[in-house]
């Protein structure tokens, strides 16, 4: 028998029930916002807020002071951070450039073969050997090095939150926002805060690079388990298993592809990042075009350039086949 109640008599529903009365009440609101707003600018003298910093009434003055503080009560921390970023950073740089360089065509080649096709293997190794003639093999090396810190921090932090939320609305609902901000803000933004807070050099470029390329990596790992379909949750669950046993053997095998696709467009967005981390001494082959820049050298910025978009070719062609179903489906 259907439960006959009256409908709730809140003041909200009220509103919705008659449109005047609602559009009455937020003309109200909107009228209260600029009443106050005319009563703060009138105390202060001035209708437009300052941009300096050092007005207690900028914007601007109170995120330094919370970088400030930042800066001064997490000091071990950021200490920490660096270290390990700077050990796995000169391990990878020192491991690379110990390499013989045939030997690094080699380890290049074979999993571009056997992840992609033969072409792709063949176009990597001639790619990694025509930058070596141009001379930038050593910063050749310190960029994928650079890379690859980046994006191992970026997977390791992005995968990990698209999961929680893909099994939380309301972390779900708190993640959304912050990533908007991230791939919305000016990427120089960033080097500020990283300069501030691990000094110059490589650390701060790795960990901007960071901030703007893990939005990827959780979005799409959170849009990969969100479209498992929910007959297969719903029969792992019926035949007992875990949480745990659910998103290891059902959930994660299937969201791959998508997940796949997030670090490949993690990699990317690093690989774009390299030029602007150059600004504070990050090095690679992003402090070529940096120093062309300043010199105003057409030559050298044209061969740093193309020596980037190389690099950036043979990440996308070997990452873009682990995002596809089927190893059949390869493409150059």
């Amino acid at each position: 028998m259907a439960r006959n109640s009256k409908p709730p008599n809140g003041f909200v529903q009220r509103l919705n029930r008659r449109p005047a009365l609602r559009w009455l009440f937020w003309l109200g609101v909107v009228s209260i916002i600029l009443l106050l707003g005319w009563l703060f600018n009138s105390y202060r003298g001035d209708f437009y807020p300052p941009l300096d910093a050092d007005s207690p009434w900028s914007l601007a003055f109170w995120v330094g002071e919370v970088v400030d503080w930042l800066v001064f009560q997490l000091d071990p921390l950021f200490d920490a951070i660096k270290w390990f970023t700077q050990t796995v950073l000169n391990g990878l740089e020192e491991f690379l450039l110990w390499l013989p360089w045939w030997s690094v065509l080699v380890l290049i080649m074979l999993p571009a073969w056997r992840l992609a096709s033969i072409r792709v293997a063949i176009f990597t190794g001639a790619a990694i050997y025509f930058i070596g003639m141009l001379g930038l093999w050593e910063l050749c090396m310190a960029t994928l090095a650079l890379i690859a810190t980046a994006v191992l921090i970026s997977v390791a932090l992005g995968v990990p939150t698209g999961i929680l939320s893909a099994h939380s609305d309301r972390i779900d609902n708190i993640v959304r926002p912050v990533l908007d901000v991230m791939q919305t803000m000016p990427a120089f933004v960033y080097l500020i805060p990283a300069l501030m807070f691990f000094g110059i050099g490589t650390v701060p470029g790795v960990m901007a690079t960071v901030i703007f390329a893990v939005p990827p990596a959780v979005r799409l790992t959170n849009l990969g388990i969100r479209q498992v379909p929910k007959d297969l949750v719903e029969a792992a669950h019926t035949f007992g298993s875990t949480d745990l046993q659910l998103l290891f053997k059902v959930q994660l095998p299937l969201a791959l592809p998508s997940i796949m696709a997030g670090i490949n467009q993690t990699i990317m967005l690093s690989l774009s990042m390299v030029v602007l981390a150059a600004m504070i001494a990050a090095g690679g082959l992003g402090r070529e075009v940096i120093m062309a820049l300043g010199q105003v050298d057409v030559g050298r910025g044209f061969v740093a350039g193309v020596a980037i978009v190389l690099v950036a070719m043979i990440l996308d062609r070997v990452t873009q086949t682990l995002g596809r179903k089927k190893r059949g489906a390869r493409t150059f």
